[in-house]
């Protein structure tokens, strides 16, 4: 009876019972799903991470060629004698420039019988100054001095014949000291009139303007009929003694010490294809303290393409000195001043400060910092910093 009371009980549901057993495979079915899947997921993260190790310790063990040493082209540049040429600019100008003015009171200009640019001998009248009231002056003394010698000989005359009558007794002793006197008198005013009278010539000759030396008329400021008085602000005529020029060229303080007087010097004018070969006359004292600059001046000999107050370059010889020589590429400066790289130890880079000398078409010499006989970074030194370890190559000879 239970069998069957069982049996009908269970037959009363026949859905149920199946029903949940589908439920409970389906869910077991999506969890062993889900498991398969982490661990997936856990194996392929653990064969990424083990992927990465094993790169990393290829890393370690083999460097890349990100992380190698750089190659850098270094020179031994030894030492060498270089010949010192200086680069200068400057103006050229009259060597002794002489300003021509009024001597003389002046007067109104009648003739002006030079030009500029003309020579000029020493005392070559330069402006005639108009003189006709001087003349009569001059006319006037000359008479003088005839009057006062007429006196002198009247005067000398009465003493003659006063001499003959002192024996007679018709004359004193008194009367002839008396007479005596004025010839004397006479005769000093013939020279008084004489001096007048070449005063006068002389004051006349100062009327005009004469050259005080020989040389090249560089500049006329007086035309004819001007007016001229002593004092003026303004010189009627400027010279250029012996036409000798030169030139005002400017250096800097650290080329200057290395000028001599007397070293050679090839001067262009600006505008001219032609060189004029002058040498240095004198060194100015003193620096211009704005631009740390000096003075050589450099004496010409004239031509007349040279023209003062024109601009001029000029290759100065600095003499000779023995150092190393390095190309332009291999200097670099900064505030503290120049400087190159040097190989050193390890093969590691080294900042060394270096005083530059005479430049030249082959390079510039480096007179303080370097023996010669260090390895030198050629070029590419700004890509560098002390420390850096680096893999030098000497250039290839060709």
């Amino acid at each position: 009876m239970n069998y069957e009371t069982t049996m009908a009980d269970l037959s009363g549901a026949p859905g149920t019972l199946v029903e949940e057993i589908e439920v409970d495979g389906r869910r077991a079915r999506r969890r062993r799903i889900i498991v398969v899947v982490v661990v997936a997921a856990v194996l392929l993260a653990l064969a990424a991470w083990m992927m990465s190790r094993g790169a990393d310790g290829d890393t370690a063990l083999e460097p890349s060629t990100q992380n190698a040493a750089p190659t850098v082209t270094v020179v031994e540049p030894g030492r060498t004698t270089v010949t010192g040429l200086i680069n200068a600019t400057g103006s050229l100008a009259a060597t002794h420039e002489v300003a021509v003015g009024v001597v003389g009171e002046g007067g109104r200009v009648i003739s002006v019988p030079v030009q500029v640019g003309d020579w000029v001998r020493r005392g070559q009248v330069l402006a005639v100054i108009d003189r006709s009231v001087q003349n009569e002056q001059a006319a006037g003394s000359a008479a003088q001095i005839e009057v006062a010698k007429a006196d002198a000989s009247l005067a000398q005359s009465n003493l003659d014949r006063a001499l003959k009558l002192v024996d007679r007794g018709f004359i004193s002793k008194a009367d002839v000291d008396r007479l005596t006197s004025t010839r004397d008198a006479a005769v000093a005013r013939v020279k008084v009139a004489q001096a007048s009278y070449r005063e006068l010539l002389a004051r006349n000759a100062r009327l005009n303007i004469v050259a005080p030396v020989g040389g090249l008329i560089l500049d006329r400021n007086v035309e004819v009929g001007q007016v001229l008085g002593a004092g003026g602000q303004n010189p009627p005529f400027t010279m250029a003694q012996d036409g000798q020029m030169e030139l005002l060229a400017k250096v800097g303080e650290d080329d200057l010490g290395s000028i001599a007087v007397g070293s050679t010097a090839q001067v262009t004018p600006v505008g001219s294809d032609r060189a004029f070969t002058g040498q240095i006359w004198k060194k100015e004292p003193t620096i211009d303290p704005t631009d740390r600059q000096g003075v050589v001046r450099v004496a010409l000999p004239y031509d007349p393409a040279i023209h003062p107050g024109g601009f001029a370059s000029a290759v100065i010889d600095g003499g000779t000195v023995v150092a190393p020589r390095l190309p332009e590429s291999a200097i670099m400066s900064d505030t503290k001043g120049s400087y190159v790289y040097v190989v050193g130890k390890d093969n590691k880079i080294e900042r060394r400060a270096v005083k530059t000398g005479t430049v030249t078409d082959e390079g510039t010499a480096i007179v303080a910092g370097l023996s010669g006989t260090e390895h030198v970074v050629l070029r590419a030194g700004g890509f560098l910093n002390p420390g850096d370890k680096v893999r030098p190559v000497l250039p290839t000879k060709r």
